[in-house]
């Protein structure tokens, strides 16, 4: 059991905690953005380094390493798309009005550059691991990368929870391509294919003769299919998203400092000489 166990709450963990951490990073003040910018691209290269080092490794401590790469390598993408780094040419409200081909023909512009940049991550994890006996790592960034694409496409098709407050303010413009219905022909599709795939990986998990490697690897995918194949579900069903509240009152917080700041700026010089002149009064016996 425990050679189960571990994998599912370290999947867990770190989906949780590097979901959170880019909702977190990817709300603060914009002059942020650089250095965070700059501390997930340090990442994005020891986790390519390592790729490179635990390719042939299939050891216990090689599995967790590689599913963490690979995690890594997929957060840059997320961190650079939701950074507005790495979007599209198109950074405005959808047009109105516009028939479904335009819309689909914006939406595409909003997001064209990060597509193309997702799909070299996978080449390049590819030819990383090519010959490898430790793929896990390309098999993460392929299964979040599908899923994260499954997800997109069913907001773009239209759901009930958009679930737009966790988009940083630099990004509502991509709410007005998104259309709120109760559901739309490609979710079920696409559900249905995913929990068919992650049915699949839960029996290749427990299959008998497997290594250990082998059983850790697939946990791990089995784990990350099942939070995707409910990600998906949170889009049509109205679940709590408790698991990052935080990350809400964080924004909140911080948009309360900046308003006060704001306010505080706005005040004649004048206002804050009497202010300050009435403090000193009041203070001096």
């Amino acid at each position: 059991m425990q050679l189960y166990l571990l994998p599912i709450l370290f999947t867990f963990f770190l989906w949780w905690f590097s979901t959170g951490l880019i909702f977190y990073l990817d709300g603060l003040p914009r002059h942020t953005f650089r250095w965070s910018f700059i501390g997930a691209t340090g990442l994005l290269v020891v986790s390519l380094w390592w790729v490179v080092t635990i390719r042939h490794d299939t050891s216990i401590s090689g599995a967790y390493l590689a599913f963490t790469c690979g995690t890594l390598v997929w957060g840059w993408q997320m961190t650079s798309f939701y950074m507005g780094i790495i979007t599209g040419p198109r950074h405005t409200r959808c047009p109105q009005p516009c028939s479904p081909k335009q819309r689909f023909w914006y939406a595409l512009q909003t997001c064209i550059h990060h597509e193309l940049v997702s799909l070299i991550g996978a080449f390049v994890l590819l030819l990383l691991t090519w010959g490898g006996a430790n793929q896990l790592a390309l098999w993460t960034y392929v299964l979040m990368w599908w899923m994260h694409l499954s997800a997109k496409l069913n907001v773009f098709f239209g759901v009930p929870n958009l679930n737009e407050k966790f988009l940083p303010d630099h990004l509502q413009y991509l709410c007005s391509y998104l259309p709120k219905r109760a559901m739309n022909a490609f979710f079920p599709v696409s559900v249905s294919i995913s929990t068919v795939v992650g049915i699949w990986l839960i029996m290749q998990t427990i299959a008998p003769g497997n290594s250990v490697f082998t059983t850790i690897s697939l946990t791990f995918l089995s784990t990350l299919m099942v939070l995707a194949i409910l990600e998906h579900w949170v889009l049509v069903v109205p679940l709590p998203l408790a698991l990052w509240d935080w990350i809400l009152r964080v924004r909140e917080t911080s948009n309360l400092n900046k308003s006060t700041n704001q306010q505080i700026t706005a005040i004649p010089h004048t206002e804050l000489s009497g202010i300050k002149h009435s403090v000193v009064d009041v203070e001096t016996p």
